[in-house]
């Protein structure tokens, strides 16, 4: 399968692959942000290759780093192929001043929380997004928790829920 991955990208898309890695076994493509909808698109459209599955989406924040040359954040989408049970990623380089990504909720629905997600912990824009809200930290939060440059401090984060809860509901 991995072949049959490789050639897809090299026939349909060889201007938009950067780079290709393969660590124990897990095959991963870099390619160019503004390749993504049309590389997930065809991967979608493809009956042979069935990538039918986005299983999650991902970030990394290279700040200080000598892999952050190539862009500080690494967006990260897991696919997998249902009938091959093949797993692979793709990866985006985004710089650190207004990172954004088109969204692709209109692919795989599955893509409007894994990008949330993204968005609130990394602060990485997915334009076209249904609801790009917050979904895991405080509304009142100010910043994102997974960036390195997310200064290290410790509060007790109060939620909307529980702000007026007495204490023996809360504990």
């Amino acid at each position: 399968m991995e072949e049959n991955i490789r050639g897809f990208l090299k026939e349909r898309f060889d201007d938009a692959v950067i780079g290709e890695d393969n660590f124990r076994g897990e095959q991963a493509f870099r390619i160019k942000p503004e390749s993504l909808i049309d590389v997930c698109q065809a991967l979608l459209e493809d009956v042979e290759l069935d990538v039918r599955y986005l299983s999650d989406i991902t970030a990394v924040d290279w700040l200080g780093h000598e892999r952050a040359r190539d862009g500080r954040f690494e967006v990260v989408y897991n696919l997998y192929s249902l009938s091959s049970w093949h797993r692979f990623f793709l990866s985006v380089r985004l710089e650190s001043e207004g990172p954004t990504l088109r969204s692709l909720t209109d692919l795989w629905p599955s893509a409007n929380w894994l990008e949330r997600e993204v968005y609130d912990l990394f602060g990485i824009e997915f334009t076209g997004h249904p609801d790009l809200t917050k979904i895991l930290t405080p509304d009142d939060l100010e910043g994102h928790p997974l960036r390195k440059d997310f200064p290290l401090t410790w509060e007790q984060p109060t939620f909307g829920w529980n702000k007026d809860a007495p204490p023996e509901v809360i504990r």
